[in-house]
């Protein structure tokens, strides 16, 4: 208890300084999270106006599409892009 009585300054900056830090990275991992959904969401996009355009989506864009989906979904999806998602893979493989 001596020990808390004489470095209590020194022990509230330390945990002040700690907690500013861990508040610093925390942003910064969320912006990196936020900053990478809205790319993945933007590929889909262009994934999915392009080959609406078509009016087919061959198999190495699905896979494209669901490689970027997957990494998108771990990070907190939202019901806009489950919506495209589905109309997407409702897309024919094959050019008619």
């Amino acid at each position: 208890m001596t020990f808390m009585q004489d470095n209590w300054g020194w022990i509230v900056s330390f945990v002040t300084v700690v907690g500013g830090i861990l508040a610093y990275v925390y942003a910064r991992i969320k912006a990196l999270q936020l900053g990478v959904q809205a790319l993945l969401r933007a590929q889909m996009i262009t994934y999915y106006n392009t080959y609406l355009e078509k009016g087919f989506a061959p198999i190495y864009a699905r896979e494209s599409f669901d490689n970027c989906w997957k990494q998108y979904e771990k990070l907190g999806q939202n019901g806009v892009m489950e919506d495209i998602r589905k109309k997407f893979l409702a897309l024919p493989t094959k050019d008619n």
